[in-house]
């Protein structure tokens, strides 16, 4: 007779990255509706989510690539994530809007001016009152440090610069202007607000 030893793994999802439960606790004790973020190589995504014991309830959510629909090529960095966390807002009741919610990060990393905190920024300028401070230098999601750099690497390394901004180069959008499209992806945004 073969004997398995099979154990149960405590915590799965915390041996799996996706939940660190000490920080879940302390967020879910507050007792306060969360904005969830989360980024990918290819999108961000935002969540209000309310704690129910058979599991959190989604009231709204936002995908990055809902972005397309307004002209804005979105990718996983940090001009698309304070689209996507305005464009989240703009989903929410005027009722909702009026409460303090706070931000759940999840596994990534509080480091200064990322997507996390850009998102927040986003959400902020949306009219949603989130909890602790998000002072973040509008260069930084912008677009415009994006176009410097695109322009410094199309005349220095033309190769590198096809290499790194080939997904824009496909879509015909012209890194350089991205800028511009920014303010027109936030105009459209605003003008959707319920």
């Amino acid at each position: 007779m073969v004997r398995h030893n099979i154990q149960e793994l405590k915590f799965r999802r915390r041996q799996e990255s996706k939940t660190n439960y000490a920080k879940r606790l302390a967020l879910v004790k507050g007792n306060i509706e969360r904005v969830v973020v989360r980024k990918s190589n290819r999108r961000v995504m935002g969540q209000i989510v309310r704690y129910a014991e058979k599991g959190d309830v989604v009231l709204y959510s936002a995908d990055s690539n809902e972005l397309k629909a307004l002209g804005w090529p979105s990718r996983g960095n940090r001009s698309t994530s304070y689209l996507t966390g305005m464009l989240l807002v703009s989903k929410i009741s005027e009722a909702d809007r009026k409460k303090e919610y706070i931000l759940d990060i999840g596994l990534s990393s509080p480091v200064l001016n990322s997507i996390p905190f850009v998102f927040a920024k986003g959400c902020i300028d949306g009219g949603l009152k989130l909890r602790g401070n998000f002072e973040i230098e509008e260069k930084v999601y912008n677009g415009s440090m994006l176009a410097e750099y695109a322009k410094t690497l199309k005349e220095k390394e033309h190769k590198l610069y096809e290499r790194q901004f080939g997904e824009y180069i496909k879509e015909k959008v012209n890194v350089e202007s991205i800028p511009k499209l920014f303010v027109d992806a936030k105009e459209k945004i605003k003008a959707v607000k319920k």
